[in-house]
């Protein structure tokens, strides 16, 4: 068994893929689709699906969480489908993998396992390899004792004697020896690199500090959902658009002019999904400080789904873990044209009226969804009459390409522009000196 979980990667594998759902807990409902999810996400990783094991249990054996009688129906699965990897749609204590490892005699992992394993062949940036790379260290360090329990029978110099056996000076265990040189180099890695992660995010924090002025949008919602599709429809970001889970972890940032004069800021972050490993969330901070920091977000959805109530309260769930529960949301129910369940849809028009349902891929509604935003931003405006001297091309400009002017009048010595700029656009202005300001409203 020393080999089996020495490569964690799934591509082309053989996999059955398992769902355990717990009879009395609320939670997961035992249904046909309940591993679609999984299947998807194993697909995404490369995996091949040959078989899928579905099981209602009374209740999580501490040992093999599924009980070792229906373990050993997995090994006769294994066996039947020749298969090289167990995926378990259930987050699996340390002890249990390495029970059900025994059992069924292939690698076994769980949910978050991989999860992270499609984050690390996403990761395309710098900051996203770090982020993945310090997620997965957060994930296996709990699990190095299980990892290394192999190794326990050896005892040391002192071979099987009463000194070896208890560890006496100088005769520890090279399977202690080994788990404790793993330990420090793990801790040390993950210090270091929360410390890059950390001037990262100082620099990240500066950049969005520099968008102060300018009223900025933020996409969310689940993996999947059309959020990129969305954003190479309305800005020129080019971003990779696949039919696949995660299929871009980076957030990309665009200029998304509205009425061809009002410019706002979109961001694209990474796609939520179901029971999203703490340790990514926890990583991915910095990239969700674009949703933290937006003045609204569009929610994205998909309306296509079976699960569309579970992905939006999957989404909603970690919205309020990064502290944006109460921010100004908006719902988009995407991929209108491909729908066939339209009584799911009136059901959303009906929970959220004031959704608007867009095709992100043929454009439906997007001038809808251009105005909304610009309404959005509009109401932060003010109407104000601004004095300064003519060779004032600074504050001129700044009135140019962030304010709509209503009117402007010259004499000799002075320039007097009447126009509406938003309050956060009027706060850069007030920084600006030699000019004089008054407020029409409020």
């Amino acid at each position: 068994m020393e080999k089996v979980r020495d490569n964690l990667n799934v591509h082309k594998e053989r996999a059955i893929l398992v769902s355990a759902i717990i009879k009395s807990r609320k939670g997961p409902k035992y249904k046909d689709d309940n591993l679609a999810e999984l299947t998807a996400l194993a697909e995404s990783a490369g995996a091949i699906v040959v078989s899928r094991f579905q099981q209602k249990i009374s209740r999580i054996n501490p040992s093999t969480y599924i009980g070792k009688g229906k373990a050993a129906m997995l090994w006769d699965r294994v066996e039947e489908y020749d298969a090289d990897v167990v995926i378990f749609d259930n987050d699996l204590s340390p002890g249990q993998i390495r029970e059900l490892e025994k059992i069924v005699e292939t690698k076994i992992l769980d949910r978050s396992e991989l999860i992270l394993d499609i984050f690390a062949t996403r990761a395309q940036t710098h900051q996203a390899r770090l982020q993945v790379e310090l997620a997965q260290l957060q994930y296996t360090y709990p699990r190095l004792a299980r990892m290394w329990s192999h190794l326990d029978t050896v005892a040391g110099a002192a071979g099987g004697t009463a000194a070896g056996a208890v560890g006496g000076i100088g005769t520890r265990g090279t399977g202690e020896k080994q788990l404790e040189i793993d330990r420090r180099l793990v801790s040390k890695r993950i210090t270091e690199l929360k410390r890059n992660l950390a001037d990262i995010d100082k620099r990240k924090l500066r950049e969005i500090d520099g968008r102060k002025g300018t009223f900025k949008v933020g996409l969310v919602g689940y993996t999947n959902a059309g959020k990129s599709t969305l954003m190479n429809a309305l800005t020129d970001a080019n971003v990779l658009v696949a039919d696949k889970l995660f299929a871009t972890l980076d957030t990309r940032t665009r200029k998304w002019t509205l009425n061809g004069s009002t410019d706002v800021l979109l961001s694209d972050t990474v796609g939520f999904v179901r029971q999203l490993p703490h340790q990514l969330v926890a990583s991915f901070k910095a990239t969700l400080e674009e949703a933290v920091n937006a003045d609204l977000l569009l929610h994205v959805v998909d309306v296509s789904s079976h699960d569309v109530f579970e992905q939006i309260e999957s989404v909603n769930k970690v919205l309020k873990e990064i502290g944006c529960g109460d921010k100004d949301i908006h719902i988009l129910l995407n991929k209108a044209d491909v729908i066939s369940d339209t009584g799911t849809l009136e059901s959303l028009e009906t929970i959220y009226p004031d959704a608007i349902c867009i095709s992100a891929k043929t454009g439906l509604n997007l001038d809808k969804l251009t105005q909304m935003v610009l309404d959005k931003y509009k109401k932060g405006e003010v109407t104000i009459i601004l004095t300064c001297h003519p060779g004032n091309g600074k504050v001129i400009s700044f009135l140019q390409a962030n304010s709509d002017i209503i009117e402007r009048s010259y004499s000799e010595s002075a320039v007097t522009i009447t126009t509406r700029i938003g309050k956060a656009q009027l706060n850069i202005l007030k920084r600006h000196k030699f000019i004089e300001l008054k407020a029409l409203d409020n």
